[in-house]
């Protein structure tokens, strides 16, 4: 039977974040256990397990009390009509209160935020809150609340270790179903770098047997203990597997706290700029010169804007990671019995670190001491919160590729509907510098000036007037400044758009007065 991939899948075959467990009282709760020893024992053992359920409430019952409703109301960004927004929406997720009067939930419950407000649990007050830092790679927010009110009498979360496969772990939230707290219950099947879908990164994640439902996301995973261990996160939808759900464990959650607190905002997670090849086959290694007690993978390419590109070179041979040998799999050692892909040692560390990376070059070693960044993508992953950038001219709409616009213009199943050129780019291209970006015609505003080319559609812009296109700060620039009789636009499938000048300038004030669009251009183009 194939494996259901997590990365891409299909509407049958789909990690859906935003949702968890919903199930009223889980199979191995002591509740549930105490009413079939009744049925089973009598009143004998009634006793007992009255007793054994005292114990656990009064374990439980101050960190449930920590767990919040979170209720949002969302504004976002209208990529087909980058002038305007869409209509606002509400939806309510789970957060939970931590140290230092703040409270932690995902970033993708809070997402292009207008308002939020937090509910205690047992009270019927909302509280606004003011989100802090929004960290899309790892899915995490924080937030806080002004009104003393909210913090009276809540103990925070405390936060516990790393859990062991099969260690029991409750999530507490409030999923669709209902409006009171909801708790669920598994135990930790799986632990590895894994996708986080929001984010559009690798780290590390639990996996846990319990279903995750909408509305669960951001509430807190306790090991029994009563320590938190993890945020629930995203599930697996897939005709082959049930109860599989996502938590994002401790590691991460406190390299996302540590950040905000030692700069401020949050900076996001490191990345090493290379792709990587696996180096199992023994004649590959003994060809690139590998000794037989030699063991590292074999790098592919190197980003351009990565600092690793000064340093390392194509065909290098990575041996370790700050002085952690890397197995010809990719591996590294991660607990007793268990090995772990060694991005997990990348995602440790924070943006500005310096790490030793030693390799091996024409059969000599070489160590190299490289000072981490993080990821610039040509296909930027998220927004963050900014309006999208547009240009106009004689009703040709430019913008700049993004995934939050190819999810608008082509659903959640993008990565099969999207254009093949589009496609490629977002999967295999590397941005040459830092202000590059992907220009595309996204629609034309029908008018006289541009009969013929109406139905050009997401078409990327090579170059105007023969020179190549970098972002579209550069392309509106070029355009406002033009003297030439023309403006000829190079487009992809040799396609080429010639206007002119005098008449499309003339002619763009009375396309923008017709469609009520406010400005040519948006606001960060024309600083």
């Amino acid at each position: 039977m194939e494996e259901p991939k997590r990365k891409r899948g299909r509407p049958s075959k789909t990690l859906i974040p935003s949702k968890i467990p919903e199930n009223g009282v889980p199979s191995n709760s002591p509740l549930r256990r105490s009413s079939r020893s009744i049925l089973n024992n009598g009143d004998c053992e009634l006793v007992s397990t009255e007793r054994h359920n005292t114990e656990s409430v009064v374990k439980v019952v101050p960190s449930m009390d920590a767990v919040v409703k979170v209720f949002c109301v969302h504004t976002e960004p209208n990529f087909s009509l980058p002038w305007q927004k869409k209509r606002q929406y509400s939806s309510s997720s789970s957060g939970f209160i931590i140290g230092g009067r703040r409270v932690l939930t995902n970033a993708h419950s809070v997402e292009h935020f207008t308002q939020v407000k937090l509910k205690k649990r047992g009270s019927d007050a909302k509280y606004l809150a003011t989100v802090l830092a929004i960290g899309t790679e790892c899915d995490i927010a924080l937030l806080t609340v002004s009104d003393d009110e909210f913090w009276e009498g809540v103990s925070p979360v405390v936060f516990g270790p790393l859990p062991s496969l099969q260690d029991a772990v409750t999530v507490v939230g409030y999923p669709i179903g209902g409006d009171t707290i909801s708790v669920t219950s598994g135990v930790v099947s799986r632990m590895e770098v894994l996708s986080y879908v929001h984010g559009s990164t690798e780290l590390l994640g639990l996996q846990i047997d319990a279903a995750i439902n909408s509305g669960n996301s951001g509430g807190p995973a306790f090991n029994d203990k009563g320590k938190c261990v993890g945020i629930a996160f995203q599930s697996l939808k897939h005709e082959d597997v049930e109860n599989i759900g996502y938590v994002i464990p401790t590691p991460v959650i406190k390299h996302f706290i540590h950040d905000y607190e030692k700069s401020g905002e949050y900076t996001g997670f490191p990345i090493l700029g290379v792709e990587w090849q696996k180096m199992e086959n023994p004649d590959m290694r003994k060809a690139m010169g590998m000794a037989p007690d030699q063991k590292g993978v074999r790098i592919k390419r190197i980003q351009p804007t990565a600092p690793e590109f000064q340093f390392l070179m194509p065909s290098d041979i990575i041996l370790s990671f700050d002085g952690i040998d890397i197995a010809n799999d990719g591996t590294v050692p991660f607990r007793h019995g268990e090995r772990i892909g060694f991005s997990y040692l990348v995602s440790q560390k924070y943006t500005g670190d310096n790490v030793v990376i030693r390799v091996l070059r024409k059969s000599k070693i070489l160590a190299f001491n490289i000072k981490l960044a993080s990821h610039k993508r040509l296909i930027v992953a998220h927004i963050k919160g900014k309006p999208p950038s547009y240009y106009i001219i004689a009703g040709f709409v430019f913008t700049t590729i993004s995934v939050p616009y190819l999810r608008s213009e082509y659903g959640k199943d993008y990565e099969y509907d999207a254009p093949v050129k589009l496609l490629d780019k977002h999967l295999h291209a590397m941005a040459q510098s830092e202000d590059e970006q992907l220009v595309v015609v996204s629609q034309v505003l029908a008018a006289d000036i541009n009969i013929g080319y109406e139905e050009i559609v997401n078409t990327q812009v090579l170059a105007f007037n023969g020179k190549p296109v970098k972002n579209l700060k550069g392309l509106a620039s070029m355009v406002e400044s033009c003297n030439d009789d023309f403006l000829q636009f190079d487009l992809e499938y040799q396609q080429i758009v010639i206007l002119h000048t005098t008449s499309a300038k003339a002619a763009t004030q009375d396309i923008l007065t017709i469609n009520c669009i406010p400005s040519a251009m948006s606001d960060d183009l024309k600083t």
